[in-house]
């Protein structure tokens, strides 16, 4: 099977559609499948690809990829590269990851223009969260996250850091809502460490923002970190804080978090409880004395450690990215 993905971001850009379309093409082509990837993402992705990807492809390339491949797997909808589809007739399966599940405002054309078609068109959901946006029917199935980089080590040293927070650093993901909480926790006479990975718009706020409020011994900011040298970090945290203030589709971070080792205390909306699963606790979204009293519970209840750690295997196992892309698979097939 030719499968041309549709990958509006992918590396060197991070995030959790660049991971999934990666780690899925990998398997596909493990799987014995011929694979392409289209993006709007420059540059090189900085790593040895067994498949090619072409980057903000020309009219006359997205053609000539459109009419290559059998199937079209769009990884998340893009309105930039779907219509040669219809016109070829090739077959095209969506993956909604969430950016256009909430219900447009205003006239908002191209998000209306989404939904229409997300509402024509076979779709998959990665949560139960993303599948309620829509009308009709999106089989579930899970993003995957790498297991060759993230899983348990032993040589890892021991876990002398309490809390780490890994993503962009923009409003929405709730940066400053760790800060809020860390401050009600001092009044308790609790001072855990909280590491910042990543970079962003906001950084240079967010490093003012710990000086503000007493905060600068207790935070660091590592940078950008991915892979091996992410997991390393992670190997020596208790706790991975994901405390979106909006409702995350999914989250690939907090599976990643999961088989290092961490705990995951996350916001309750949308699809993360779903990657939490067992392993971790949540609390409602932008709710800053809520996470409070959540870290101040696993600071001071240790056996909640072990406890919520007991399911973390058997809840990773339907996140390998091998049986992820046989999944799919089997989908791609009945629409051939």
């Amino acid at each position: 099977m030719k499968i041309l993905i549709s990958s509006h971001a992918f590396a060197p850009s991070i995030g959790g559609i660049e991971t999934v379309s990666r780690l899925l093409a990998q398997e596909f082509i493990k799987l014995g499948e011929e694979v392409m990837v289209v993006t709007q993402t420059p540059g090189e992705s900085g790593e040895k690809l067994r498949f090619p990807v072409m980057r903000r492809p020309s009219l006359g390339q997205l053609w000539g990829a459109v009419r290559w491949c059998d199937l079209f797997w769009q990884n998340n909808l893009s309105l930039r590269t779907i219509w040669p589809a219809w016109l070829l007739h090739r077959p095209v399966i969506i993956t909604h990851q969430g950016s256009y599940c909430r219900r447009p405002v205003g006239i908002d054309l191209a998000h209306r223009l989404k939904l229409a078609i997300a509402e024509q068109t076979p779709s998959v959901a990665p949560s139960r969260a993303v599948a309620a946006c829509f009308r009709t029917e999106s089989p579930l199935i899970p993003n995957p996250y790498d297991t060759e980089e993230f899983r348990l080590s032993s040589q890892a040293s021991e876990r002398a850091l309490d809390l780490v927070f890994v993503g962009r650093l923009v409003t929405e993901k709730g940066v400053d809502l760790m800060f809020e909480a860390l401050g009600r926790l001092k009044g308790r006479w609790l001072s855990p460490s909280l590491t910042i990975i990543g970079d962003g718009p906001e950084r240079a706020a967010l490093e003012e923002l710990t000086a503000r409020l007493g905060l600068r011994e207790q935070v660091s900011f590592a940078g950008t970190k991915r892979g091996a040298d992410l997991a390393e970090v992670l190997h020596r945290h208790k706790v991975m804080v994901v405390p979106s203030r909006y409702a995350e589709p999914f989250g690939v971070v907090a599976l990643e978090g999961i088989a290092c080792g961490c705990l995951v205390v996350g916001s309750s909306g949308g699809g993360l409880p779903e990657a939490i699963g067992p392993c971790g606790l949540t609390f409602p979204n932008g709710d800053g004395e809520a996470l409070a009293a959540t870290l101040e519970k696993l600071l001071l209840q240790p056996n909640e450690y072990d406890r919520l750690r007991a399911g973390a295997a058997s809840h990773l196992a339907q996140f390998k990215a091998e049986s992820v892309a046989q999944r799919y698979l089997t989908l791609f097939r009945k629409f051939l």
